[in-house]
């Protein structure tokens, strides 16, 4: 299982990648966002994962760690506010300049 989710997160990470290295912003948001999510499973798979058992309590004495789930459910709620306000930078961005050409953004002349 922890290969399935390896050639996830390398999925989730080249693709993420591609699209930051795109000349449109809101690719570039997307990217970002695809690689957080790649980063989140690679914390839930560096956490090790155990099919068909609770997630805190297994037996007497036997616990499985909770600290990957925390981490992870944190870095959803800041992935989710710094996305979402970075939207919103990239849509008053494009109400007020018209592109969202980042090529165009930055003033370099295509020739």
């Amino acid at each position: 299982m922890e290969l399935i989710m390896s050639l996830v997160v390398g999925v989730l990470f080249a693709s993420g990648t591609y699209l930051v290295l795109t000349r449109s912003l809101l690719r570039v948001i997307l990217g970002t966002a695809l690689i957080n999510h790649g980063a989140f499973l690679m914390l839930l798979t560096m956490g090790g994962l155990k099919q068909g058992l609770a997630p805190v309590l297994i037996g007497p004495g036997q616990y499985s760690d909770p600290l990957p789930q925390a981490l992870i459910l944190t870095a959803i709620v800041i992935g989710f506010g710094v996305t979402a306000f970075v939207l919103v930078l990239a849509y008053r961005t494009y109400q007020e300049l018209g592109t969202d050409d980042l090529d165009k953004l930055r003033g370099v002349d295509d020739e």
